[in-house]
């Protein structure tokens, strides 16, 4: 147990991360609006951190999730939390690198990851998800792909927003 604890840490280190900035959840609820949420639809939030986003989406719309994050102490707090939402049937909470995960049963992929890590994401998403599917990102853009719709705002926090949309065609 210990060696394999120690290997999951040591590979979390060595992965590229994005720090853990919990999302206000007015921000998750204008993030699940702009993706246009349905309860059919299923919902990946890459570096799900607490599990926030897809946790809502299970809870006002229904709706599937699976959240990925390489923290496995996230993981295990973001599977609390749905249990305690009373949720966690519908989602599914994973330790792993973002950009290795298999998005092609998304309909809806989710970010908060800097800029850097959505780019290097934009190959995996393009190839992986169908047409139809919507990804959201809160603050950063991925790459030089032009998002079909661009949402600044300001949160309840007072923090200047961004959410970007890109739909697959």
């Amino acid at each position: 147990m210990r060696t394999l604890l120690a290997a999951s840490l040591a590979a979390a280190i060595a992965l590229p991360q994005a720090p853990f900035v919990a999302t206000p959840q007015d921000v998750v609820d204008r993030m699940l609006e702009l993706a246009v949420l349905r309860s059919s639809d299923v919902v990946y939030d890459l570096g799900c951190g607490d599990g926030r986003i897809v946790i809502a989406a299970a809870q006002r719309y229904g709706a599937r999730g699976v959240g990925v994050d390489i923290d496995p102490q996230r993981i295990d707090e973001a599977r609390r939390n749905a249990k305690a939402a009373g949720v966690a049937h519908l989602v599914t909470f994973r330790v792993e690198d973002a950009l290795q995960t298999d998005v092609s049963e998304a309909t809806v992929v989710t970010l908060y990851l800097v800029a850097s890590l959505n780019a290097r994401l934009r190959p995996r998403l393009m190839s992986q998800l169908r047409p139809g599917a919507r990804i959201v990102s809160h603050n950063f853009p991925i790459g030089d792909w032009e998002p079909d719709t661009v949402h600044p705002f300001t949160s309840v926090d007072g923090q200047s927003r961004t959410l970007f949309r890109w739909n697959i065609r």
